[in-house]
């Protein structure tokens, strides 16, 4: 199935000369949000994973629905403030300043394989954020799995040494 004819192209936003992947529209039909779904569903079999780690919260979209076909756990990365227990933190770098990830620190048990998913890989400052998180807490990453791929960013520089999944590139 081709994917990318289910994402709409919005020209200029958020801002003029953005050409903004949506995915709502992937979403919003079943077959192909299903076909997606099984396809990285296929490669985390294939990794064997404990559990899914997704950072808010397009990664919540893409995770749960492969960690119950998977019959596996899901643990939210959130922005800091909105995780109600004890977390972990990281700080990483945006485009015009910083953000800090968190995760609950009882979220992950040291060995656990891990698949971290995410609707898109672009410059990779958050994969590479909850990367780290994963790792703090003893998770071994087993792979990340992504539905589109903006390779003229260059994130997959901050993935290596981590096996990568991307449905579609652009």
């Amino acid at each position: 199935m081709d994917l990318k004819q289910y994402v709409t192209i919005v020209e200029d936003w958020p801002k003029e000369g953005v050409r903004f992947k949506d995915i709502t529209t992937l979403m919003d039909n079943g077959e192909a949000y299903s076909y997606a779904t099984d396809q990285i569903v296929e490669y985390a079999k294939e990794k064997h994973i404990d559990l899914v780690v997704g950072p808010e919260a397009r990664g919540f979209i893409i995770g749960c629905p492969v960690a119950y076909a998977l019959k596996v756990g899901f643990a939210p990365v959130r922005k800091e403030g909105k995780l109600p227990r004890e977390t972990v933190k990281v700080d990483y770098g945006l485009e015009y300043g910083k953000d800090v990830l968190t995760i609950h620190k009882d979220a992950i048990k040291p060995g656990q394989r891990v698949l971290i998913t995410d609707d898109l890989l672009a410059t990779g400052g958050t994969i590479e954020a909850t990367i780290k998180l994963v790792e703090e807490l003893g998770g071994v990453v087993a792979g990340c799995a992504f539905l589109i791929e903006l390779s003229y960013l260059d994130g997959r520089e901050k993935l290596n040494g981590y096996d990568m999944l991307r449905l579609m590139e652009f």
